[in-house]
């Protein structure tokens, strides 16, 4: 990735986390945290990585509301970002902290047989 890629991801990081926080009023969308953005060399896509409050449901409430919205975010990012064109948006779960959390537990079991 480039280091330019990079710079856009950060802020587009920053930008997103502000605008679904602030912005969106949809009551699908839970307690969203904005986890990082990889966004492609050619500036064309960006992978929003998100993690969210609750359950399976709520989870899956929240991807729907920030789909639905894909079309407003995209715009406020642009306006915020001055590109000549914003990347189109993909929302997908960061599965790294329950992975992180599961090695924890793991860790913990361990400790607690000895």
């Amino acid at each position: 990735m480039s280091l330019r890629a990079n710079r856009i991801g950060e802020q587009m990081k920053k930008e997103l986390s502000d605008i679904i926080g602030q912005k969106l009023k949809d009551p699908r969308i839970g307690f969203v945290t904005v986890t990082d953005v990889q966004v492609t060399g050619d500036l064309q896509q960006a992978k929003v990585y998100i993690t969210v409050l609750g359950d399976e449901e709520q989870k899956a409430n929240t991807l729907n509301g920030l789909e639905k919205a894909k079309g407003f975010i995209r715009s406020e990012v642009g306006q915020r970002i001055r590109l000549r064109k914003t990347p189109e948006l993909f929302f997908e779960f960061d599965e790294s902290i329950d992975y992180g959390n599961r090695i924890e537990t793991l860790l913990k079991g361990l400790h607690e047989d000895k």
